[in-house]
């Protein structure tokens, strides 16, 4: 098993997306650059361009390269940084999900459409709307309804939209109140638009209060996803900068979302992202790390590993 390897050494891979359609599991991923640029808080070193799409029929063999999906060229609205994508299976089509930054420097996040799980992809001209900031995640339950969760925080724009419009010298709230909230929205039967108004996404501790902005340990940042588990809701997501993968949850989509643990502590690089899939019987987590480039985060790899569950539903944390 590849397990814990870099997935695929011959590019900068990141955000990985595993999805499994019609028995085989696709990784959807972002496409780092191999360029040299300053970090900063703002993200400007993520200056991706397009997607790929990865092919993973055997967890013992290397991903098979089906192609480039989609440009930022090819989307008319967006002008800049492709990051984390997600996508789904609906009517027949399937649908990826994505954000990048508009023509005035906000993002938003946008859908677009295919035949088939490796395209060729169609961006609808404009993104999807009353969506706002990045990492969209697309959960469908089993009752056939699904839900996008998004938001990242800093250069994902989100604590920039805590009034509900866009303020450019947003930012956390203080450490005593609680930390900006993730959001969600049911989308429409078509899957290219929102059904609702998005919502905050709560999570809480133990004792029902809201996790506060100076619970850096375990506070929203960036990176949501959403899976299902024995009729339990799991949201897992990124502290971003105290670089762990954490859940929590609850007995509906919606929320509210106790926190349970750590999935994944922290790896070598400022942040991760995941996803979290069942297949062939078993659970796989799929993350990414700089290994490759030694520490450059900016230039990050795909990886996964098994995922573990005790008896009252809990994760085991994994050590990468």
């Amino acid at each position: 098993m590849l397990e814990k390897r870099p997935l695929i050494p011959g590019t900068y891979t990141a955000d990985p997306s595993a999805k499994v359609f019609n028995g085989t599991l696709y990784i959807y991923p972002s496409h780092d650059l191999d360029i040299d640029a300053e970090s900063n808080d703002n993200g400007d070193q993520y200056a991706m361009t397009d997607y790929r799409v990865y092919e993973m029929a055997d967890m013992n063999e290397a991903p098979k390269d089906l192609g480039e999906i989609l440009r930022v060229d090819n989307v008319p609205w967006a002008s800049k940084q492709m990051w984390a994508p997600d996508a789904a299976a609906a009517n027949g089509k399937y649908y990826l999900y994505f954000p990048a930054r508009d023509k005035d420097g906000i993002f938003r996040i946008g859908v677009a459409v295919a035949p088939t799980p490796s395209g060729p992809f169609a961006a609808r001209p404009e993104p999807i709307k009353g969506s706002f900031s990045i990492d969209p995640c697309v959960f469908t339950d089993t009752d056939g309804v699904s839900y996008l969760s998004f938001g990242g925080l800093w250069g994902g724009q989100l604590d920039k939209w805590k009034t509900g419009t866009f303020d450019p010298s947003g930012g956390e709230p203080s450490a005593d109140a609680p930390a900006v909230a993730p959001k969600i929205a049911r989308m429409r039967g078509d899957m290219l638009e929102f059904a609702e108004k998005p919502r905050d996404i709560l999570i809480v501790d133990e004792t029902g209060a809201p996790l506060r902005a100076g619970d850096r340990e375990r506070r929203y940042f960036e990176g949501p996803w959403m899976h299902k588990y024995r009729g339990v809701y799991y949201f897992s997501y990124s502290t971003g900068d105290t670089h762990r993968l954490v859940y929590a949850t609850s007995d509906k989509p919606y929320g509210p979302y106790v926190w349970r643990g750590v999935v994944l502590t922290p790896v070598l690089g400022w942040t991760t992202h995941h996803s979290i899939v069942e297949y062939r019987g078993r659970w796989y987590l799929f993350y990414h790390d700089c290994e490759l480039s030694k520490g450059v985060d900016h230039k990050r790899n795909i990886k996964f590993c098994a995922l573990e569950y005790r008896a009252d539903g809990s994760i085991v944390t994994i050590d990468p």
